[in-house]
Formats: structure tokens, sequence, C-alpha cells
């Protein structure tokens, strides 16, 4: 086994590194938890996030055709769901329930 210290070397220096790259983000935000910036990114970002996911989902949707029907109840559920609830899973869960069930049911073709 002459080569049992390189393949010694190469886990220990694998592991450092696995967990240099782990700890790394945690060392690095910890001094910006108070930073002003960030915290005005972290209650804003949510909504962004949200609002670009909606628009590349519909972005190829045909407005004139009645397969838009479906995702259009869909979101409508989604948003009624969450501004009644104000519950993120419920909302998520109620608008994928109205898609599935339109799209395999009412609007097969």
């Amino acid at each position: 086994m002459p080569d049992s210290p390189y393949l010694i070397a190469a886990v220990l220096v694998s592991a450092a590194v696995t967990w240099a790259l782990r700890a790394l983000p945690f060392a690095a935000l910890t001094p910006l938890r108070n930073s002003p910036t960030i915290q005005y990114l972290g209650t804003r970002m949510p909504a962004g996030v949200m609002l670009i996911l909606v628009v590349y989902c519909l972005r190829d949707l045909p407005l004139t055709h009645t397969r838009s029907l479906g995702p259009s109840a869909a979101l409508a559920v989604t948003i009624g769901l969450h501004v009644w609830r104000r519950n993120a899973p419920l909302s998520i869960l109620g608008g994928t329930a109205v898609h599935v069930v339109l799209v395999g049911t009412v609007f097969t073709r």
C-alpha cells in the first residue's frame, strides 16, 4: 500500500475544502444580518421572485385560446386564497389543484 498516504491526504484535503465551502456562507452572512439593505431585500425579494416566476410561466400563453383558461383560473384561485388566508402553502396547493383538475378534465383536447 504505497499509495495510502496520498489517498489519506486527498481525502483530508477534500474534507477540509468541503467543510470550508459549507461554512463560508454562514461566516459571510453573519456581519450582514443587521444591514438595512439585506433586511430590505429580505422583505421585498419573495414577492419579486414570485412575480418573475408568474411572468416566466405565463409568457407564452396565448390569451385568445381556451387553453389559457386553466392557468388563468388557477392563478386567480392562488391569488384569492393568498389574499384571503395569507397562507403560502394553502395558496400554492389550491392553485395547483385547480390547474390540475381543469387541465385534466375540462380542457382536455
